[in-house]
């Protein structure tokens, strides 16, 4: 089957979706993940001739095409995922591109022709040579979801990755969408809460310069308004909600995650889930985590 939705039991199988988007398929039936369909392993291992070439074959076009307009059509994310990717031992964090604000069959098309080919840039060849795993067989599933035009992204640690404690989560938050976090370009705000009662205890409001945005055909960072910097970009409530839900999907995984969530008119979504492969210990040494 060329495409699946998340949700569904085929969606679940990171040989056949890869890690990123069968995590987010196990979630989708619990919590508030994207609508979104895959473009599973199997279909993009049978048109490779013609991705590698640049474009997108007739017959699996017409299923994007299909799949898009069932979405509802309008703004999507078109995202990488690769079959070992954010699994126990190996995350591909920020080495895969992914395309925002992307609108239309054919651009979508043309997004899938460029998360395909970024699985061998480079960069990421050196990371998969660096951990060990294979450069001449790569597997890559590409997730297209409903893009959450977000008021504020959070980057959601439900252990610290700073001093290591279990017992602590980091929320790192700032305006717009996430990818000025996770791109690391702006300082974001950033919250510690203690596990056991989610309470706050302590707020850093970080200088929050820059912001990205949708814009035409794509993203652009621009700089965040004064009057916006020196305040919290997302609320208490906010925290308390992104903190709740990071110890509902430890507990579900049973291992330290990291997640991605966005808030939309006051509502949370999850963008993304994976665990967090290794923490510094109190002494400041990497351990791995359980």
């Amino acid at each position: 089957m060329p495409i699946v939705w998340l949700g569904e039991p085929e969606a679940h199988e990171p040989s056949l979706v890869g890690g990123k988007a069968a995590s987010l398929s196990r979630l989708a039936a619990e919590h508030p993940v994207p609508p979104g369909f895959v473009l599973t392993s199997t279909a993009l291992r049978q048109a490779a001739p013609e991705l590698q070439r640049g474009v997108v074959p007739p017959t699996l076009h017409a299923e994007i095409a299909t799949a898009y307009e069932q979405l509802g059509g309008g703004r999507v994310a078109v995202r990488s995922s690769a079959i070992d990717e954010d699994g126990d031992a190996h995350s591909f964090a920020g080495l895969h591109e992914t395309f925002l604000n992307v609108e239309g069959a054919d651009a979508v098309a043309e997004a899938v022709v460029r998360c395909y080919a970024s699985a061998f840039a480079p960069r990421a060849f050196e990371y998969r040579r660096h951990v060990g795993l294979p450069v001449d067989e790569i597997c890559l599933a590409i997730l297209v979801q409903a893009l959450i035009l977000a008021d504020s992204s959070a980057v959601v640690f439900s252990a610290n990755p700073i001093n290591g404690r279990l017992d602590e989560i980091v929320v790192n938050a700032s305006y717009g969408l996430g990818e000025s976090i996770v791109g690391g370009s702006t300082t974001p705000d950033t919250f510690v809460v203690r596990k056991v009662d989610l309470e706050i205890l302590s707020r850093t409001i970080g200088e929050k310069r820059v912001m990205t945005v949708p814009t035409r055909g794509g993203t652009r960072e621009v700089e965040t308004p004064a009057l916006l910097r020196g305040k919290p970009s997302v609320t208490d409530d906010d925290v308390i909600g992104m903190a709740s839900l990071a110890v509902r999907l430890e507990s579900t995984t049973g291992a330290p995650v990291d997640i991605e969530c966005a808030v939309a008119a006051g509502f949370l979504y999850v963008l993304q889930s994976r665990p967090i492969t290794t923490l510094r210990s109190p002494s400041g040494a990497e351990r791995s985590t359980p």
